[in-house]
This record gives structure tokens, sequence and C-alpha cells, in this order.
């Protein structure tokens, strides 16, 4: 095994172990205080400073790497991670609103902090020439994480249901806690720092690409977490009567699904076209997403089975949104230069952070309003915005082996 594949499976598996633990606190938190009587908005308000500090650590955190180490951003982020689980396993009489959105908040630094220093060391494993490899290292990386938080929302809302709401969270910093000491002992110690540093300035990039492709992956997750974070699993839970080991099931076995397609794009996409991705598939991927939340919304309206219409409506957007997902994250590593991929990442994953904040205070405000048919609809609006913006990407080019 060489040494740049030891270092991406470290990586990999460092991310693997807090993606886990991420799925899993989402589903903990959700359940968990809509038992307590919370309303949909109340719970959505339990995350804004989760998304909203991810927006500030994903502007820093890229800087940050390239002063002291993309292993040691990752590492600071686990050891928050751990910080956050422990801090809700007080009594309950301690987890007022506050309480919760502070512990939220460093979750939500940590997360983007792992995140960050996963997608940008893939970058650094990787030889110039190989594009190819690039795309699939990324594709997989990103996939088996998402099929990882797929799993973590089973697993939050078992481990709910067996050891109750403290018992989960000491089980899962226990996992993080074994990831954090394996990579601290396998990962260089150097990775991705920038000998003699970079200004914290050259972190809003320049380059006219980056900042389309930041503004269109900002509209693209706004319309998943829209109806995705709060509106979905309280419509599962409240109007259609699953139980909690349904709800996370199924929102488990829907994100496991879209991570395996992620996983895949590259294979598909060979299969379609000899050349790498490029803008214009992200924009006419884009454009056939708007369709699916806009085609829900109407057979909503029109009485359909809510059921079937969810269901299956939500496994036809997970499939078109991994593919957009899977391709954006390819783009923004192969147009980054190896010296400034950490802060580049760090900017779209910024856009990416603002993009679920907004997503997710609407979430609970349009579900608590016009419901789950009027969340199907500003997702669909988001697409269709992501895909405009999408079309003046850049176009074909050539393929690099």
């Amino acid at each position: 095994m060489t040494t740049d594949l030891r270092n991406y499976l470290t990586v990999t598996g460092g991310y693997w172990a807090f993606t886990i633990t991420d799925g899993a606190i989402r589903m903990l938190v959700v359940l968990y205080f809509y038992q307590l009587g919370y309303s949909p908005l109340e719970i959505a308000m339990l995350f804004l400073f989760y998304e909203f500090f991810g927006v500030v650590t994903n502007l820093v955190g890229g800087w940050l790497g390239t002063r002291i180490g993309l292993n040691r951003t990752m590492h600071i982020g686990m050891i928050i991670q751990i910080s956050a689980l422990l801090m809700l396993t007080v009594p309950e009489t301690w987890l007022s609103v506050a309480y919760v959105m502070t512990a939220q908040a460093l979750s939500g630094i940590a997360k983007d902090l792992n995140k960050m220093s996963a997608k940008a060391g893939v970058k650094l494993f990787v030889p110039e020439d190989g594009s190819a490899t690039l795309f699939r290292w990324v594709a997989m990386l990103t996939g088996s994480k998402n099929a990882l938080k797929g799993a973590g929302f089973f697993v939050g809302a078992a481990l709910l249901a067996w050891l109750g709401f403290r018992g989960a969270l000491l089980v899962l910093a226990d996992i993080l806690l074994l990831a954090l000491l394996i990579t601290w002992l396998l990962l260089p110690a150097d990775l991705g720092r920038v000998k003699g540093g970079t200004k914290f300035a050259h972190v809003f990039s320049r380059n006219p690409a980056i900042n389309r492709l930041s503004a269109a992956r900002f509209f693209l997750f706004g319309a998943r977490d829209v109806w995705f974070v709060v509106g979905l699993p309280v419509f599962l839970y409240n109007q259609l009567s699953w139980s909690f080991m349904q709800v996370g099931g199924f929102l488990a076995l829907w994100v496991i699904g879209y991570g395996i397609v992620q996983a895949a794009v590259p294979d598909l996409l060979r299969h379609a076209s000899s050349a790498l991705p490029h803008g214009r598939i992200a924009a006419l991927s884009a454009f056939i997403l708007c369709l699916l939340p806009a085609a829900m919304a109407l057979m909503l309206n029109f009485s359909w089975h809510a059921g079937v219409v969810v269901v299956a409506g939500l496994a036809l957007f997970g499939i078109v949104f991994a593919v957009n997902s899977a391709l954006h994250s390819f783009l923004i590593v192969s147009w980054s230069d190896r010296d400034k991929v950490s802060m580049n990442v760090g900017f779209y994953y910024m856009a990416n952070a603002g993009g679920r904040l907004v997503g997710t205070v609407l979430s609970g405000w349009i579900y608590q309003t016009a419901g789950i048919t009027g969340c199907l609809w500003w997702s669909a609006a988001f697409v269709l915005t992501a895909a405009f913006i999408s079309m003046r990407l850049p176009g074909r080019k050539p393929v690099i082996a």
C-alpha cells in the first residue's frame, strides 16, 4: 500500500467515524425535543447556531488549515464534537433552548472543520496529473460519508430507543474518541500546511468559476434542507403516524442510498461520456432535479396518497441530488490549485453551510405555516435558482488521465 493511499484511507476512516456521530446527534435532537413538546420551528431554531457557525468555520477553517495543517484542523474538530456530545448529557432541566443551541454551535464548528480537512486533504494525496483518480476518490469519500450519515440517523434513533438520550450521547463520544486517537497516530504532521503562511484575505476566491459554483451549492443545499431537516421527519411522525424507529430508519436508508449513488457517479458518467464532469452537466442535472419537488407538491395538492408520494418522490430526489452534489464536490477540488485547495474548499463549504442555515430555518417556519407542500415548492424554487447559476459554469474540458 502506498503512503498516499494509506493517508487517504486514514482520513476517510476518521471522516466516517465523525459522520456517524453527526448524523446520530441530528436525529437524537429532532426526535427527543419533538417528544418533549417543541414545535417544528423551535426545533429548527435549535440548529440555527449549528448552521451559522458552520458558515463562519468554513470561512476561517480553510485559512487555518494552511497555517497549522489539515490534520490538526481535523483533530480540533473531533475534540470539539466530543465536547458538544458531552454537553448534552446534563440533566434534562438544564436543556434550555439557549444551552442546546450552544452545544449545536460547537457541533457545527466541529463538523465543518472535519469536512473541510477531509475534502481538501484528498487533493494532496493525488498527483497533479491524476484527475480521474481524484474524481473517484472524492466521489468515494463523499458518497461513503453520506451513506454513513444515513447510518448515523438509524444509530441515533436506535440508541435513543435503547439507551435513552444521555446513554446514546456517551456511546457516540466514545466512538469519536477512538477515531481521534487512531488518526492522530497515522496522519503526517504538516498535511496541507503552506510554508510562510497565507493572508486571510486570500480566503475569498477571485476565481469566477469557484464563486459561481459556491453560489449554486448554496441554493442546492438550501433546496434539500428546506424540507428534509425538520419538515420531513415531523411530517412522517405526526401526519403519517410513523414511530421514531420508522422515521430514523427511513431517513437512514435514504441517505445511505444517496451516498451509494454519489460514490457510483464516476462510473455512471464514464459510461455516458468519455470526458470528465463540467458545469453544463451540473446545470442539466439541477434542471431535472427541480421538477421533482414541484411534481410532489402538485400530487399532494391533488390528494394523492401522501405516503407513496413522499417515499417515491424522496427516492428519485435523492438519486438526482446525489449526482449533482458529487459533480460539485469534484469540480471544487479539481478547479483549485494545490496551495489554495483548503481555502477554496473552505469558501465553497461556507456557501454550503449558508444554504443549510437558510434551509433549516425555513424548514421549520414553512412547515409550520404551509405544511410539507409549502416546503416542496420552496425546494423547487431553490433548485431552479441553482440550475440557472450553473449555466454560467465552465463547459467541457479534456480528460486528464
